[in-house]
């Protein structure tokens, strides 16, 4: 049975991109090392190689959390995402209509002009 940590960093670089997991790779020092083991074991090992949703609807879920919670940052990097997710720009602003609802009109309108802006 392979990893958590190696099904991890498999998904996570089919969802973000070698690039993207470079660059983190990269950067990391002793302060984050326990940090980006966790979430390559949980968030990517886990929750995102789960077998019950898709990639795709993983992304959408993602996207509406992330404005939900004002974190554009992180939002932006799973806007780049979509591409690698099949997550398409009217699925992006379906999700964020789901967002203005239930989260507030200022964030889904933010997180729609980031959407417009990064793809």
């Amino acid at each position: 049975m392979e990893s958590k940590f190696n099904v991890g960093k498999q998904t996570r670089k089919e969802v973000l991109g070698q690039e993207h997991l470079d660059k983190v790779e990269k950067e990391v020092s002793y302060l984050d090392a326990f940090f980006q083991k966790f979430i390559t074991e949980y968030a990517w090992g886990s929750v995102w190689s789960g077998s019950k949703l898709s990639k795709r609807e993983r992304s959408i879920l993602t996207l509406a959390i992330l404005a939900s919670q004002g974190s554009f940052e992180e939002f932006k990097l799973h806007v780049k995402a979509c591409k690698n997710t099949k997550t398409s720009p009217e699925d992006m602003i379906e999700a964020m209509m789901h967002v203005a609802i239930y989260a507030g009109l200022p964030k889904a309108n933010t997180a729609i002009r980031l959407i417009k802006e990064t793809i």
